[in-house]
């Protein structure tokens, strides 16, 4: 990583500050959001920008931004990142401030960093996670930075030989996974799980259901149990960087990468 951007001047990484009373450092108060760039041109910009001004919405914060979509051809090209894959990263802090108010403090920080993107597997491996996703929490579908929750659920399932673990909620229904949004296959249509479930409204997700409309693949949002998850004869996953990657292994069952996910997946990489 070359230079990085923040509110409104360009860094070296080494010579990065931020207050240490930042509560998005030290409470984890802050939305993020993780982007594609594809030789230069953002994938799906309009729609991570209007997800963070919602999540600033939900928090009470101001919702003037800078001019992002100026600012990202310049960041990947002072990060020789304009040809290629690339893994935006735009984070918003709340600053220093009381513990009791969400109010943003004056040294807030909006930073952009740019890094190479990897290039997405062809397949996952997932298993169930032990802890269940609170779909009433205040942090429901925000991209919080207060993000320990998914990266010790994720870890437990490398350490156990699984890429990616699959949350259900306190009702016990299917949520998501720790990085991706889920989706089902089952007798030809794809199945995912509502917002109401507590999951993050991904992306990648909202593009795959209107691209399951426009190619004739019938689509249900709703609530999923674990029998669905059973009977499904695919699975596959969305996030921004991997795009939908089908699982081959949940927990000790093999899935075969179907028609369906990869129809869908070349609806996805073709989609202007």
């Amino acid at each position: 990583m070359k230079r990085i951007w923040c509110n409104g001047q360009w860094l070296d990484p080494q010579d990065f500050l931020s207050s240490p009373m930042d509560r998005g450092a030290i409470h984890g108060l802050g939305l993020f959001e993780t982007m594609l760039a594809s030789d230069g041109v953002l994938h799906f910009a309009d729609r991570h920008f209007a997800r963070l001004r919602h999540g600033h919405e939900k928090l009470g914060w101001p919702v003037e931004f800078p001019a992002f979509h100026e600012i990202v051809p310049e960041l990947l090209a002072k990060n020789h990142l304009s040809t290629g894959r690339a893994r935006i990263r735009l984070t918003v802090t709340a600053g220093s401030g009381p513990i009791h108010d969400l109010t943003p403090g004056d040294d807030r920080l909006v930073m952009m960093a740019a890094v190479p993107a990897l290039i997405p597997p062809q397949s996952l491996s997932a298993r169930l996670s032990p802890w269940p996703r609170n779909e009433l929490s205040p942090l429901a579908g925000l991209k919080c930075a207060s993000y320990a929750e998914n990266l010790i659920a994720l870890d437990q399932a490398r350490r156990q030989g699984f890429d990616e673990t699959i949350f259900l909620n306190t009702a016990g229904n299917l949520c998501e996974a720790a990085t991706a949004n889920l989706f089902l296959v089952i007798g030809g249509a794809i199945l995912t799980p509502s917002l109401e479930s507590g999951c993050l409204g991904g992306i990648t997700r909202e593009v795959i259901i209107e691209l399951a409309g426009e190619t004739g693949i019938p689509c249900e949002v709703g609530p999923l149990t674990l029998e669905h998850l059973h009977a499904a004869e695919e699975v596959f996953l969305t996030s921004s960087t991997i795009g939908a990657v089908p699982l081959s292994r949940l927990g000790d069952r093999e899935l075969p990468a179907g028609p369906v996910a990869r129809r869908l997946r070349e609806a996805l990489e073709n989609h202007g």
